[in-house]
């Protein structure tokens, strides 16, 4: 529904009815005014200001998602040219001007409030489904904020809420509005088509040489190969020195360890709990004393819900944490009260708990130990590391002295083929290969810093420029498309003799016929087409641009060519679902929404500190 509303909102119809719903918006321009804000405010807006460390977090998260679409993590000129910084200022200066605005009238959010909607937020839910406080300060921690700063963020959406919903709450749209949206999305139209394809057509020759080269020199620019950067690569990480010989501890170490830590080398008792809800009372008579639980459940053909292999403490809920943990044994049971229907809450495993044994404990032992040598040796290695590339020795060398693994990569633009070597995570590609495409062959390359003891280095061995292609070396491949190139020519051709028949007066059974096609007849269809390949959305969308009676041909989602003739248009009956109408009052809502506050915005002014906005993006440095 939601793709059907965002495709709506993209024709011609849509906009003429977004112009009828929604006030027009202000544009949004940043001044260039340099003021002294002070080093540590990058913006100002009314009597409110935008800090460094909000904007850095801010555009750091647009800069990951832009990654994330593109495949590759801009630069930051690169990002000023897409607009990433002040789309970013934008974002926060709109917030900083809705939140000053509730502020002076004394809105806000009370802890309680705050609390229910921590404990309803489905990002920190535990296994159970509930609130769970460890996974709250998790969730805090990956994304770099204090608790503080969360519940300030939560307080600020409260505001921003309460004035939407206080303000606009009421916004009536058109019936027409309404009515217009519900024939755009109910409509239905009958076809009856058939379809061409290769097989249609018999009369491809066979290539020449001579339609080869001639071919390939109209589309050259197909056949050429990617330019490809050779670099040998080596990571340094303290996961990967603890990985190596030199850091592994002795047994003796291992043992003292243990003997230091045992006391807090222990482990909680854990349970694979599942339940069942007794809905039909009658289903209580097949859990019998010393049966199992499993057994039961199937005779009594219910499904149970596994909660997982959980400690005491993770379950929420006390009466069912109780009970879990007050059956003896594995496969045993117990019936406890719920709401609104009995429960039998059952065990299936049983970790005990207790101090560990030196044996369970050593593999752990062992990698804390050979982390904590690694984390202590880091900066040493690193100096090291620097202080040899610095002098132009090779990573090869630098690698085998520190036994690293290094790898040789031939790298394209992508950076996929840094997949082969396990030092470089996935997300932290794209950041190595806009280092290795903007270093110089022969010259010393920068260290690629992933984070402050994750750093990458490489020597950029080889460039081989992107060239075209020789006939010899994609002979195949340019054979093949020249023929599907002819082929969709004699397609094309074909289509457009039947189009000028049917221009003629011939009926559409007729022409299907003598070119030993078959023409189905669709069931009614709307824009969204059938869901399948053939009738698609986009052969659907091209079918409703023309009234009852007509005929055309369009491609289908398998590349043939779709040729139809509607032969009904129906219109939508009755009122529209309530989807349309929410639809329809969040668009208008949202338009004044967004409008009030590009006003407030302007009213309360911005001022941007230039030198501070250079410092953070590290423009100064990059345009000398």
């Amino acid at each position: 529904m939601l793709k059907f509303m965002r495709r709506f909102a993209s024709t011609w119809i849509g906009k003429l009815l977004g112009g009828l719903l929604l006030i027009g918006m202000a544009a949004f321009g940043i001044s260039n005014v340099i003021v002294d804000l002070g080093s540590n405010t990058l913006a100002r807006v009314g009597n409110e200001d935008i800090t460094t460390t909000q904007f850095q977090r801010a555009y750091q998260q647009q800069l990951n998602q832009f990654a994330q679409q593109t495949g590759q993590m801009p630069t930051n000129q690169q990002a000023m040219q897409f607009g990433i910084p002040g789309s970013v200022i934008s974002q926060l200066a709109s917030d900083s001007a809705i939140n000053q605005f509730a502020q002076s009238y004394g809105i806000g959010v009370s802890d309680a409030q705050l609390a229910v909607m921590v404990r309803n937020d489905p990002s920190f839910a535990g296994n159970l489904g509930s609130f769970d406080k460890g996974q709250f300060e998790s969730v805090l921690q990956q994304n770099g904020y204090t608790q503080a700063e969360y519940f300030e963020l939560q307080t600020r959406a409260a505001r921003r809420a309460q004035i939407a919903m206080g303000l606009f709450e009421g916004t009536v749209v058109p019936k027409t509005a309404e009515d217009l949206l519900n024939r755009y999305r109910n409509d239905t139209r009958t076809v009856e088509y058939f379809t061409l394809n290769a097989t249609s057509v018999s009369n491809v020759p066979d290539p020449t040489d001579a339609d080869l080269k001639a071919y390939l020199a109209a589309h050259q620019a197909d056949f050429r190969t990617k330019e490809t950067r050779t670099i040998d690569v080596m990571a340094l990480t303290p996961d990967l020195l603890a990985t190596l010989p030199d850091y592994q501890p002795t047994e003796d170490e291992i043992k003292a360890e243990y003997d230091r830590t045992k006391d807090t080398l222990t482990k909680t008792e854990k349970r694979d709990i599942q339940q069942v809800v007794l809905s039909d009372p009658n289903k209580e008579q097949f859990f019998k004393p010393g049966t199992n639980f499993l057994d039961d459940a199937k005779a009594a053909g219910l499904t149970p819900t596994d909660f997982g292999l959980l400690a005491k403490t993770d379950v929420t809920d006390p009466s069912l944490a109780d009970a879990a943990f007050g059956i003896p044994s594995e496969g045993g049971f117990a019936i406890i009260a719920g709401v609104g229907a009995k429960r039998v809450v059952g065990v299936t495993k049983i970790e005990g708990g207790g101090t560990i044994g030196y044996d369970e404990a050593k593999p752990q032992l062992i990698k804390n130990l050979a982390m904590a040598k690694a984390k202590a040796a880091y900066a040493d290695v690193q100096d090291q590391v620097e202080s040899l590339r610095a002098g132009l020795k090779p990573i090869k060398d630098i690698a085998a002295r520190f036994k690293l693994p290094v790898a040789t990569v031939a790298l394209t633009s992508d950076g996929s083929e840094l997949s082969s070597y396990p030092g470089i995570a996935e997300a932290d590609r794209p950041k190595v290969t806009t280092a290795v495409f903007a270093a110089k062959e022969g010259k010393l390359a920068p260290t690629v810093a992933i984070a402050a003891n994750d750093n990458v280095y490489f020597d950029l061995t080889k460039v081989d420029p992107a060239r075209d292609q020789t006939l010899d070396e994609v002979k195949d491949k340019v054979s093949a498309a020249w023929t599907a190139a002819k082929t969709d020519d004699a397609l094309k051709a074909e289509v457009a003799a039947i189009i000028k028949e049917l221009d003629s007066g011939k009926s559409f059974q007729d022409v299907a016929t003598e070119r030993n096609q078959f023409a189905t007849v669709s069931p009614p269809i709307t824009r969204d087409g059938d869901k399948a390949s053939v009738l698609s959305q986009q052969v659907a969308t091209q079918i409703f641009a023309s009234g009852p009676n007509s005929y055309g041909s369009t491609v289908d989602a398998d590349g043939e060519y779709l040729v139809y003739h509607v032969t009904d248009v129906t219109p939508a009956q009755g009122e529209g679902d309530k989807n349309i109408a929410d639809f329809l009052t969040n668009s208008q809502r949202n338009g004044f929404y967004t409008a009030f506050i590009n006003g407030l915005r302007d009213e309360q002014g911005i001022h941007i500190n230039q030198q501070a906005l250079s410092q953070t993006l590290n423009l100064d440095q990059q345009a000398q």
